[in-house]
């Protein structure tokens, strides 16, 4: 068995949750330490419960609350090297105990969680995305992913569910208040993924036994929940699917979604 819910997803903070019937992990702490113990606590979930952290990438809407959390729940964190060393404020919060390394593409366990990370383009020290396996079950995660690569694809391959960036659409960037610097940034090959790659990716990764998707890390001024989702519906129909092919959802930016549950 393996529960899935988003805490948060967006570019203003990202955190989610995930248990088995014996391990509860976060992935990432974006927001407030206080505002992932309210989330936690709408799904029923006592902070003190969750066994570790993994993290993504160093950036804030990654890991503001990240040291608070640790912290104060006595909460192992999990990154590789790169992100450690980008992270000093705070891995000055966390006691060195709690301080656990990874390296990318080795496989590693918590509890009865298998542990698969996976490099991803993006502007970070070393980020990465994580495809997470409890039996015959598997989940993924996926995002600030500047441009899609065989790589990620493969890992992804597989899974029952993935929770995949939908950050922007191009013609409303293209227009924003961004300065022209940001946009690039954006547009470029370690920024973010446009709602129409996502919607390739989910038509593709259909065919590997994928049956539901959750589009995360919209974009605030660059996109909307509504238009994410009618953009990848349209390339799933492009591809010969239809909506009614999977169960698709979009994560939001100010409230857990609901938890996903999947069963062997």
């Amino acid at each position: 068995m393996l529960n899935f819910c988003s805490l948060y997803s967006g570019s203003t903070g990202n955190s989610l949750f995930i248990e088995s019937e014996n391990t509860k992990v976060l992935i990432d702490c974006g927001v407030s330490s206080k505002k992932i113990e309210n989330a936690l606590s709408h799904i029923n979930v006592q902070p003190s419960s969750i066994d570790a952290v993994l993290v993504t990438h160093e950036h804030s809407d990654h890991v503001q609350g990240l040291g608070t959390f640790s912290k104060k729940f006595n909460v192992p964190v999990f990154a590789n090297q790169e992100t450690i060393d980008n992270m000093p404020t705070q891995i000055d919060k966390i006691a060195s105990e709690n301080i656990k390394k990874f390296k990318v593409y080795n496989k590693f366990c918590i509890g009865d969680l298998e542990i698969n990370p996976f490099s991803i383009p993006h502007d970070a020290a070393n980020p990465c995305g994580f495809s997470i396996t409890k039996d015959n079950n598997k989940i993924s995660i996926a995002t600030d992913i500047g441009h899609m690569t065989k790589k990620i694809i493969e890992y992804l391959e597989g899974s029952e569910f993935v929770l995949l960036e939908s950050n922007y659409d191009p013609n409303i960037l293209k227009c924003s208040s961004y300065p022209f610097s940001l946009k690039n940034r954006i547009l470029g090959p370690t920024g973010h993924l446009p709602n129409e790659l996502a919607g390739k990716t989910i038509s593709y990764l259909l065919k590997t036994g994928l049956k539901s998707a959750m589009l995360g890390h919209l974009s605030k001024e660059n996109n909307f929940p509504e238009l994410a989702y009618k953009t990848v519906v349209e390339e799933l129909i492009n591809n010969s699917y239809n909506e009614s092919s999977i169960s698709l959802s979009v994560a939001s930016r100010t409230a857990p979604s609901k938890v996903l549950s999947f069963n062997t």
